[in-house]
């Protein structure tokens, strides 16, 4: 694990960018941000496509240390290349930005409640080559859509044995239980769901920690307890289908909650834009989220 890069996520003011569409929303990215299915015809170019998408996003002067601290990437990511570096690479020694990986194959179908994360089978050989990329940590989504304890504790269970073994292989895990925005008992959810995250980090072996990336809380400062845990390094919050504007808002009324944004971060992108156009759009983006990010 890399100190200077520890010292970074845990200290320093800033936040968290996701690019880590995957194989399954990649289209949908690609839509919004003006390429359109017909623009590839099969896989390998839409990858190709996204990668250049992301490429622009990362080689912009608005994607800087000064104001995100580390970048979320899709598998696919930390194999492809930036000005003849890997991406992994180009982020930490070009950007001084800590590189993340999301390591989740997606999501199980829905059942109590909650949908859990489908078997990562290849999270031994995954975990070797984020090493080998010099990857910082680690991300896996859960999703709850109602509050049903059984199915919580379920999401919460998956979450932090898988989480272990991510620790253990010298990575550190950002445990990501979402609260679906449109939950009808959102709220009640959330008080289950840090209960159980409470216990966990309880029980954790010494020595050991991980990062929490939760729904913004209904409630204003709801998770002031995980935030103030000894076990985490840092909670980072998505922007679950909230507008970039909502929630910014809604962000700066969390204190010490910092943004790991995906769709909010890109919103307004596009792939039609001068080049200064779109790098004046990353600029006002990330100004935005970061403004909020360290109240």
């Amino acid at each position: 694990m890399n100190k200077q890069q520890l010292e970074i996520i845990k200290n320093n003011k800033g936040f968290i960018a996701a690019l880590d569409q995957s194989g399954g929303s990649t289209p949908k990215a690609l839509k919004a941000y003006g390429v359109m299915e017909d623009a590839y015809k099969n896989e390998d170019e839409m990858f190709t496509l996204v990668h250049e998408m992301r490429t622009r996003i990362i080689k912009s002067p608005a994607f800087d240390s000064k104001k995100i601290l580390g970048a979320i990437l899709f598998e696919q990511t930390i194999d492809r290349e930036i000005d003849g570096k890997y991406t992994t690479d180009y982020l930490w020694e070009e950007k001084g930005i800590v590189p993340f990986l999301k390591v989740d194959k997606g999501l199980a179908d829905l059942e109590d409640g909650v949908q859990l994360m489908k078997p990562i089978d290849n999270l031994d050989e995954l975990l070797a080559r984020a090493n080998e990329r010099h990857v910082f940590g680690t991300k896996m989504r859960s999703v709850i859509k109602e509050a049903n304890r059984e199915g919580i504790k379920k999401v919460i269970d998956q979450q932090f044995e898988i989480g272990q073994k991510i620790f253990d292989a010298g990575l550190v895990p950002i445990i990501e239980p979402e609260v679906d925005i449109h939950a009808k008992d959102k709220e009640e959810a959330e008080v289950i769901m840090k209960e159980e995250i409470l216990k966990h980090l309880d029980n954790l072996p010494e020595d050991t920690f991980v990062m929490l990336k939760v729904t913004i809380p209904t409630k204003d400062d709801f998770y002031r307890d995980l935030i103030d845990h000894e076990k985490v390094l840092r909670v980072v919050a998505l922007s679950g289908g909230y507008t970039r504007d909502d929630a910014n808002e809604k962000l700066s009324r969390n204190p010490g909650l910092i943004a790991s944004f995906s769709r909010a971060l890109v919103e307004k992108a596009a792939y039609s834009q001068t080049d200064d156009e779109f790098n004046k759009e990353m600029e006002e983006a990330v100004e935005g989220i970061y403004k909020a990010s360290i109240v």
